[in-house]
């Protein structure tokens, strides 16, 4: 499977709670026209409760599966769409079917569903939920000793100015460059650690050449080391600058760095002000003064890191734990299907239901509510 930055295959954990069929894809470098193989219409033709699919509508993917689910059995769409498109022929009939086959659609945020709702005639006449990511609170935590293992790894002692943050894509719309402006506008005392890797590598390094110890870029931190590289940072900054085909549509790294103890500052692309609330500092992605007294007031101020630090934890724990997710999922679940089969499994979240990807099906466990995701 093409991933945004190198193929990915997918990697079962050892001990995963779901079944996991891995089904092969057609055409992965053409996001749009990707389609699956052999094997899921037979997956989507057994005993399910529901049907989750984590596909846009408007693909040749998400016209499959509804094609494929039939139409007995409740189909949900999981959508990231927060951009006003027209799709030409044939994704713009794509839609239509694909929606036209649902029981619901959820909404991955607030924008996406704005933008669904006003530009989407179909999307108007299905039951929604504007339903986010989650994050692991047991995996994203504060963790002091990890902090300064990483801290440690990196060269830089405990002792010394805060450290400003960057988790994430190293392309130009995740605003790097206005980034480095404003820090080199701040006249506080700060290190910067980038983790991530893309095309804006080469202007990273070069950036950070003439400025010694102060500086460090880490390409190759695998998932399960990312919380404890959180823990490094003083100051998570996500300068996402919108362009004419992309703008913010969640920000994962938004509410794990929250739920790390870690203090957030954001622009106003897409769904970010959404996900800070009032836990973090949210800045106009334009506004490369307001980003540099905003770097500069944090950088300056432990209290205020502290304090922010604390909200975004309390937010985490209350608005993006994946149980609260888990148990909204399950309770709009249990309303498409008439609080039948799901009402007491919406009760109990959270609960294992499976989920898809590009590249497998999972489903829960023999007894409990079946759903194909």
């Amino acid at each position: 499977m093409r991933g945004d930055l190198r193929p990915t295959a997918f990697e079962g954990m050892s001990q995963e709670p779901c079944r996991v069929e891995v089904v092969r894809v057609r055409w992965p470098e053409r996001i749009h026209c990707m389609t699956y193989g052999a094997g899921m219409g037979a997956l989507l033709r057994e005993r399910w409760d529901m049907i989750h699919c984590w596909e846009e509508p408007y693909t040749a993917a998400g016209a499959q599966v509804a094609f494929l689910a039939g139409g007995n059995v409740p189909l949900v769409f999981y959508t990231f769409q927060n951009l006003t498109k027209r799709y030409p022929p044939p994704f713009a009939q794509m839609e239509k079917y694909a929606i036209g086959k649902s029981a619901g659609w959820i909404a991955a945020g607030k924008e996406v569903e704005k933008t669904l709702l006003q530009s989407r005639a179909g999307y108007r006449a299905r039951p929604h939920r504007v339903l986010s990511l989650g994050v692991d609170m047991n995996a994203f935590r504060k963790d002091p000793a990890a902090r300064a293992r990483v801290r440690q790894k990196l060269g830089w002692g405990q002792a010394g100015p805060p450290v400003a943050g960057f988790l994430g894509r190293l392309v130009p719309e995740k605003g790097l460059r206005l980034l480095t402006r404003a820090l080199d506008a701040v006249e506080t005392p700060w290190r910067a650690l980038f983790i991530g890797s893309g095309p804006e590598e080469s202007f990273l390094k070069q950036w950070a050449g003439g400025r010694g110890d102060q500086v460090r870029i880490v390409t190759d931190v695998r998932h399960g080391e990312v919380p404890a590289y959180l823990n490094a940072f003083d100051i998570l900054c996500a300068p996402s600058q919108t362009t004419r085909h992309w703008r913010e549509q969640f920000g994962r790294m938004l509410i794990e760095a929250f739920a790390s103890g870690v203090a957030v500052i954001g622009s106003d692309s897409g769904e970010i002000p959404h996900v800070i609330g009032d836990a973090g500092v949210v800045v106009g992605e334009q506004d490369e003064g307001g980003w540099t007294r905003a770097m500069a007031s944090l950088l300056e101020s432990p209290m205020r890191r502290d304090q922010l630090a604390a909200k975004g934890m309390e937010r985490a724990r209350e608005q993006f734990a994946w149980p609260v997710i888990a148990r909204k999922h399950m309770e709009f679940f249990a309303e498409l299907m008439g609080g039948a089969g799901l009402s007491r499994a919406a009760a109990a979240a959270p609960v294992a239901w499976s989920q898809i990807s590009e590249q497998a099906i999972d489903a829960p466990h023999s007894g409990q509510a079946r759903s194909a995701v």
